[in-house]
């Protein structure tokens, strides 16, 4: 076990840092000149249309999908994780305060590359057999590339997300939950397993409209409540605030003239950090929140692209944006072997505002949601593949598997499930990213105002009875 858990991080390590970094942002950066820089010209139009008009209640959602709301939320559901928390905390501790910079950059440009994924599931989705729409990159990749090649990219995809998010990465994302409550409160973790399990049975029971009713009522409070504690915290630390935000700058650049030369970050190591945390946190260029996007109802596709932008700025801009101040003011960022990092460095630099037995509550409290909205979300999107590729009967077993990993997941942490959920993750951008830049042309013609026609795949309709 040793023996293949270094092999994994090893590839792990290589696919992250020597092509997946430079895959996604020079996506983003083709994208956002394909589009001509869409997440500038159409923020603000997409901004008003997420917070004008949306409606708590779905009503504006009929039986057969979600309201733009609703995917909205089901999306941010699952960006908005415990990378927010805990891997900010560890890009920090190994790139410094200069990879928020590069985490900025990334999700600037990766705001195009998500534009042209949720517009690509508008175009591409389909009626199920069941009459309700389902849609994702399973389509829009056998639509991008026809025959043979096509279909085992598009398989290749379902399978790894079926695996990646539905089963080890909710595995990841209890353990995170079960760990914090018995960190916080004494908790065992068995009992926080079998009520996580619990919820989320329920949830997936009810299906599509559960799943959307519960995402676009808890995913705006758990921001609000994030928000909130982070800022009283940076109130209470509000003399190391503006230097907390000039060492971002300055460390992006020249981390030494900052940490000095003894901290062993350099340029290289903040970029790396920050590009990678980034795009893992935000999932733009991924394939997974494209599975939501699709089932908004909207009258034009690029209206759940500007949606799905929002979703970036949310997650990247906002969230992980203020855990990073709270760190960063709280003066408790330490370099090298045996320091603080994670979710136990998040829980110290918020005792500095809370106390430590309020901070480590707070964070508990917030991990809670952060992870098992991510469950909702992240199952949701496994959930859309297994019925592409093993039919609708399929779901109710896959619905009962994952509340088994949910389970154990709480039990113990494998530190090979989490390096196999970090490198399928990794895998999946792949056969993601190679369908957008193929199908670029259309969404060039969507980000200027068009609808054009696009040839689905007629093998497509075999997929959906």
């Amino acid at each position: 076990m040793d023996a293949l858990n270094n092999i994994v991080t090893q590839v792990d390590g290589f696919l992250w840092n020597n092509i997946l970094l430079f895959l996604l942002v020079g996506t983003g950066i083709f994208y956002s000149i394909r589009t001509r820089f869409v997440q500038v010209r159409h923020f603000g139009k997409a901004m008003k249309r997420v917070f004008g008009v949306f409606n708590l209640n779905g009503k504006k959602a009929g039986s057969d999908g979600m309201s733009s709301f609703q995917a909205l939320t089901t999306a941010i559901a699952a960006q908005v994780g415990t990378g927010n928390i805990a891997g900010c905390a560890t890009a920090l501790v190994s790139g410094g305060p200069g990879a928020i910079f590069w985490m900025w950059l990334s999700a600037f440009f990766g705001m195009s590359t998500i534009y042209g994924e949720a517009t690509l599931a508008q175009k591409t989705k389909l009626r199920g057999s069941d009459g309700a729409m389902i849609g994702g990159p399973h389509f829009y990749i056998r639509t991008a590339f026809k025959g043979g090649f096509g279909k085992f990219l598009a398989v290749a995809f379902s399978i790894l997300v079926i695996f990646a998010l539905g089963f080890m990465g909710n595995m990841v994302q209890s353990n995170s939950i079960s760990a914090a409550f018995n960190s916080a409160f004494g908790i065992p973790t068995w009992v926080v397993g079998i009520i996580c399990a619990v919820i989320a049975a329920f949830i997936f029971i009810g299906g599509i409209k559960r799943i959307a009713s519960f995402t676009e009522k808890v995913v705006p409070v758990m921001a609000l409540l994030y928000i909130v504690g982070s800022i009283i915290v940076l109130c209470i630390n509000h003399e190391n605030l503006l230097p907390a935000i000039g060492s971002i700058f300055t460390c992006a650049f020249d981390p030494q003239a900052v940490l000095g030369a003894g901290a062993g970050i350099g340029v290289r190591e903040a970029m790396r950090f920050g590009v990678a945390r980034g795009l893992f946190s935000n999932e733009a260029g991924m394939g997974s929140t494209p599975h939501a996007h699709a089932l908004a109802k909207v009258d034009h596709p690029a209206e759940q692209g500007e949606v799905a932008m929002v979703g970036v700025f949310i997650d990247t801009f906002v969230v992980l944006t203020l855990t990073a101040l709270v760190i960063l003011s709280s003066g408790l960022l330490k370099f090298g072997e045996g320091v603080p990092t994670g979710t136990e460095l998040a829980q110290n630099a918020f005792s500095t505002g809370f106390g430590a037995a309020a901070g480590g509550a707070f964070i508990a409290v917030c991990m809670f949601f952060f992870a098992f909205s991510t469950i909702i979300g992240w199952y949701f999107f496994g959930r859309t593949n297994v019925r592409i590729l093993f039919g609708d009967n399929a779901v109710k077993v896959y619905s009962v598997l994952v509340a088994c990993f949910i389970f154990i997941g709480s039990l113990l942490k494998v530190e090979l499930v989490w390096n196999l959920a970090d490198l399928f993750n990794g895998l999946m951008v792949i056969p993601n990213l190679l369908a957008i830049l193929a199908l670029s042309g259309i969404v060039h013609r969507i980000a200027h105002g068009e609808n054009p026609e696009l040839e689905i795949n007629p093998d497509l309709k075999k997929i959906k009875k």
